[in-house]
């Protein structure tokens, strides 16, 4: 879906990103970072819009310099920014987009009702968008994403101003985008429950580089199990013993750490270990880690 190796963008003397370089298959990919962290110069690299300073990219195969306009025709793009044209009703703005794509007017106009149904604004088609509340603005940004049937959305803060209603119904649209419509998806947002409810894999950017990269099943660590573990006695001898039995583990907070265990295992080895090293258990807790953990623990010891 996109292949990015070495890509480095700058404003100036800023650098925006920083040799970075990523590949990621779909079909919904989340991207995230704190402000700052270069997201949307991500996006408007890959759509062509900022020429790298350096590296390579591709999207759909096609290069994101040499072959941008053929980018463009495969991609959809909704903006953080509102893109809307007063004094249009919506059917008019999306045939219109319909025509710059280079529909026919007959063919884009019908295709304008068909989106805006799609999208649930089929009873507001002929409203003018400028007197859309916010969730509806959001929405006809995805249907003039959706209008020339794209093979790959590419979708910047697509929750942002909707109410938890609209937030959810626009969820369930793009996790229906991805996973029935065949269409593949990247979601750049700073909201990381909306990652975990349509993605399947995570691109972290924190200060223009790559600071996590994965399937979010494994990043929260689906094929092992996590405790929270503190113990009396000599707990430096205690991890010594959890390392020979092959189990990892890290500091964590309040004296604890956190012990990862393979999914087939239990508890058994953390005993033994606790008796071995003459440890009293005082805390063990079940935990599956989260996909905010996991972002917070990839930005935090970043330098300024």
């Amino acid at each position: 879906m996109i292949e990015i190796e070495g890509l480095t963008v700058q404003y100036g003397a800023r650098v925006a990103l920083d040799d970075v370089s990523f590949s990621v298959k779909g079909p919904a990919v989340g991207l995230l970072g704190p402000n700052g962290a270069g997201k949307t110069t991500l996006i408007r690299g890959l759509l062509g819009f900022l020429k790298p300073a350096r590296g390579r990219g591709t999207v759909l195969g096609n290069s994101i310099v040499a072959e941008r306009l053929k980018v463009r025709q495969l991609v959809g793009y909704l903006p953080e920014d509102d893109c809307l044209i007063p004094d249009m009703s919506a059917v008019r703005f999306l045939t219109y987009f319909g025509e710059l794509c280079g529909m026919p007017k007959t063919d884009a106009t019908q295709r304008a009702h068909e989106v805006l149904h799609y999208v649930g604004l089929g009873e507001a088609r002929y409203r003018n968008v400028e007197t859309f509340s916010a969730g509806m603005k959001q929405r006809i940004k995805l249907a003039q994403a959706l209008i020339h049937d794209p093979k790959l959305l590419l979708l910047d803060e697509p929750t942002n101003g909707m109410d938890p209603a609209g937030r959810e119904e626009m969820l369930r649209l793009i996790g229906d985008i991805s996973r029935e419509k065949g269409i593949g998806v990247l979601v750049s947002t700073h909201l990381l429950p909306d990652v975990e409810a349509v993605c399947d894999e995570v691109v972290v950017l924190n200060k223009g580089t790559v600071a996590v990269h994965g399937k979010i099943a494994e990043l929260q660590g689906e094929n092992r199990k996590v405790y929270e573990v503190r113990v009396q006695g000599n707990r430096n001898r205690f991890c010594e013993i959890l390392v020979r039995h092959g189990y990892e583990w890290k500091e964590w907070k309040d004296n604890m750490i956190k012990v990862l265990v393979p999914e087939n295992e239990g508890t058994a080895k953390i005993f033994a270990a606790a008796k071995e090293s003459d440890n009293q258990i005082r805390h063990l807790v079940f935990e599956k880690s989260s996909l905010e953990q996991v972002f917070v623990e990839s930005v935090k010891d970043r330098k300024e």
